[in-house]
């Protein structure tokens, strides 16, 4: 028999969620320049677009990571420990993880956390189908703001895991505030796993997020359809084009969505206007070296234990011990 789910995942009210989003937009595109929060990429669509990413032939980081993950199973496993409880920001289909599961046969339980409750639901009831007599605790929260672990998770041997590059998704100064942030929920002797893309030529990082077939494309420019669903909003999504940057400077590729032309939009009864050229900045996604990422873990309260990478040297997985 399947061990049951632990911690049924429960959705906040709706209307608490929209409000929380539509103060999020109208502060945005009230900025200069305008910005929307990643985060709000995934809705139900929009980690459906998210998985079709993952699958294409240009987005290499999910094949690097799957490859990096078997060919060093066995040294992760022995870097995680026996009888561990694996703890998962961003969880999402939890695919990659699958591996890790396979691979720590002694796991207490496994905690996936997710902002997309729909989606977390369904993924931890596969899981739980899948691996008889691992106790799933799935937790429906946004892992960038304060929250707190169910008491079906023990407090000791946690391992955090935060695969995909997501960390590349926060500014350096977010990036440190999330790990102290994680560190703290882990607690004191705690283990994380983090993932990090590595840097490399610029035509191929601005392919893997603006591929030919524009599933990424569709991936942003769904987050103006959320707003015109959610918000009330009339994005013109025709009037709006999706563009990847790559800023040397910063080491991180950018998405933007691009006005086309002098436009007015209406959002829960507010205009904002744009002019002709105009971006919106969705997402950022920061490329580090092995050293660089080694400097930022430090600064966050983690020291490193152990690097590996991708037996193409794309992709690196960093070992990390509470300091």
């Amino acid at each position: 028999m399947n061990y049951p789910l632990r911690n049924p995942v429960t959705l906040p009210a709706a209307g608490e969620a929209r409000a929380a989003f539509g103060r999020s937009v109208q502060a945005g595109l009230g900025a200069a320049p305008k910005t929307l929060e990643a985060k709000y990429f995934y809705d139900a669509r929009g980690s459906q677009l998210f998985d079709a990413i993952t699958a294409l032939e240009e987005y290499y980081p999910t094949r690097a990571e799957a490859a990096l993950l078997r060919h060093h199973a066995e040294a992760i496993a022995g870097f995680a420990g026996d009888e561990a409880s694996l703890i998962e920001f961003g969880s999402g289909s939890s695919v990659k993880t699958r591996i890790l599961l396979d691979a720590l046969p002694a796991l207490r339980c496994y905690v996936p956390i997710d902002i997309s409750g729909e989606h977390l639901q369904a993924t931890a009831e596969k899981l739980a189908a899948d691996y008889d007599g691992l106790p799933i605790v799935p937790v429906h929260a946004d892992y960038t703001s304060a929250f707190a672990l169910p008491a079906a998770v023990p407090a000791g041997g946690r391992v955090g895991f935060f695969p995909g590059s997501t960390i590349g998704n926060f500014d350096p100064d977010a990036a440190i505030a999330f790990l102290r942030q994680a560190r703290r929920l882990l607690g004191a002797g705690s283990r994380f796993l983090v993932g990090a893309d590595l840097q490399k030529d610029a035509a191929r990082l601005i392919a893997a997020y603006d591929d030919a077939k524009g599933v990424t494309a569709a991936f942003n420019l769904n987050l103006l359809r959320r707003i015109n669903r959610e918000l009330d909003g009339d994005f013109d999504l025709a009037a709006f084009r999706h563009e990847a940057r790559y800023d040397a400077g910063r080491g991180r590729i950018e998405m933007h969505l691009v006005s086309l032309q002098d436009q007015s939009v209406r959002i829960a009864g507010r205009r904002f206007g744009f002019a002709a050229g105009e971006s919106i900045h969705t997402e950022n996604s920061y490329k580090y070296t092995l050293e660089s990422f080694a400097a930022l873990a430090r600064d966050g309260g983690w020291r490193v234990d152990a690097q590996w990478r991708d037996p193409d040297g794309l992709f690196s997985l960093h070992g990390l011990v509470a300091s």
